[in-house]
């Protein structure tokens, strides 16, 4: 593993397909739930129902995925992935009725593990050795402009284009764009492997060593925040464009919700300016408490633009913690050994929540109505809180423990 930075073509470059990755393959999906839905004489719940099992699918996949990336390079399995994710488009938009659809859903979101979040990080780590924690939330800033670009172009498109050919569009951008830039990581990272040191680059420290047990504990409470934060944020994300006109913003949820990119954009930008001294277990509290938060002030306000506002501004923000600590606390916990694998099982825990949580959103607004709905989510959210903080009091105990055995020593 090399101790350079990751070129900085390559960051942009692998920015652009993140956005791209994210825009097709999951934020467009909301938008075109009404055609889809129509098409297939579904309700729509059952449509986010049939992501629901697509999510879980990928996450089941995630780990393997990780194993894979460690083994064989990020870079050749996000080319591959690109391939996977194109002809998975290409069969949604092909697919004749509700069962080939299904299928075809599976295998996007199975595609997704080898392209996305957990893929990029792997490679920025295999490329940019020792400074690959920054060089995450600078690629977290890039992507943050997925929502912000592909609801209102996805919207556009689907008002001339049927939901299958936008698709179809969308199959093309992974094959002419993201394609050609996994397959050059590829290589990058060859070379980077063949001008490295012989001598391996020493692993990134944890922060401090945990003891087997506490380890085990950190590593189970780590998921569990992970994946709280995981059914908080899909349930609201896919919903999020008719959750907003539900509660009567109407025509002009739309326009509320595109502030959600910059808003992430904002929090990665304000973490990489004055977070790099800050723990990465406090900025995954603060990500977590910031999305109960936007909850609450959008109920306590509805159906006020400026509470609307707001709400997505929070959400925003917590959600650009949240991205950022995914690929970064791992690191400050547990070192680069075997990150990929590690982020695989993060990858697993936020997508078996998040496979339940649009659907279980969906009947639960149809079961109780949206603010109780809404309530529901956010009393879920704080339990993250609860899980980031517990990591916080098992490293202070652990060193205080240590202070003690190095007193009694001397």
């Amino acid at each position: 593993m090399s101790d350079r930075k990751i070129p900085a073509a390559a960051l942009w470059a692998l920015g652009l397909t993140q956005i791209i990755g994210y825009g097709t393959l999951y934020y467009s999906f909301s938008i075109l739930v009404p055609s889809i839905a129509l098409e297939f004489a579904w309700p729509e719940q059952w449509v986010f129902g049939a992501l629901s099992a697509s999510l879980l699918a990928g996450g089941l996949f995630a780990p393997t995925a990780g194993r894979w990336a460690d083994r064989f390079g990020a870079g050749r399995v996000m080319t591959f992935g690109s391939l996977a994710a194109a002809a998975a488009l290409v069969a949604c938009a092909l697919a004749p009725g509700r069962v080939s659809f299904v299928l075809a859903l599976v295998a996007m979101e199975l595609a997704s593990a080898f392209v996305l979040y957990s893929a990029a990080f792997v490679a920025i780590v295999q490329i940019g050795g020792a400074r690959a924690q920054r060089s995450i939330t600078h690629l977290t800033l890039i992507a943050g402009f997925a929502s912000t670009l592909f609801w209102p172009l996805t919207a556009a498109l689907h008002e001339h284009l049927t939901w299958r050919e936008v698709y179809l569009v969308f199959a093309g951008i992974n094959v002419a764009i993201c394609l050609p830039i996994h397959a050059w990581l590829a290589r990058l990272s060859r070379r980077t492997d063949e001008s490295a040191s012989p001598t391996p680059a020493a692993v990134a420290p944890a922060g401090r060593a945990f003891t087997p047990r506490d380890r085990s504990r950190v590593f189970l409470l780590m998921l569990c925040g992970f994946a709280i934060e995981g059914f908080v944020l899909s349930s609201i994300l896919v919903h999020m464009v008719p959750l907003t006109t539900a509660l009567g913003l109407g025509s002009a949820g739309l326009v509320v919700t595109t502030l959600f990119g910059p808003s992430q954009v904002a929090s990665r930008l304000i973490n990489m300016l004055f977070g790099g001294r800050l723990a990465q277990t406090w900025l995954a509290v603060i990500g977590a408490t910031l999305l109960p938060l936007g909850l609450v002030v959008l109920l306590a306000m509805t159906p006020s633009l400026p509470g609307a506002i707001a709400f997505v501004i929070l959400f925003g923000l917590g959600s650009g913690l949240a991205s950022i600590v995914g690929g970064t606390l791992p690191l400050e916990l547990f070192g680069r050994e075997r990150y990929g694998a590690r982020l695989g099982w993060v990858t697993a825990a936020r997508q078996f929540s998040s496979a339940l949580a649009p659907f279980a959103l969906a009947m639960a607004m149809a079961g109780i109505g949206v603010q109780p709905s809404l309530w529901l989510t956010a009393a879920v959210g704080m339990l993250g809180i609860l899980a980031f903080s517990a990591i916080i009091l098992i490293r202070r105990q652990d060193l205080a423990h240590d202070r003690v055995m190095l007193t009694s020593a001397n």
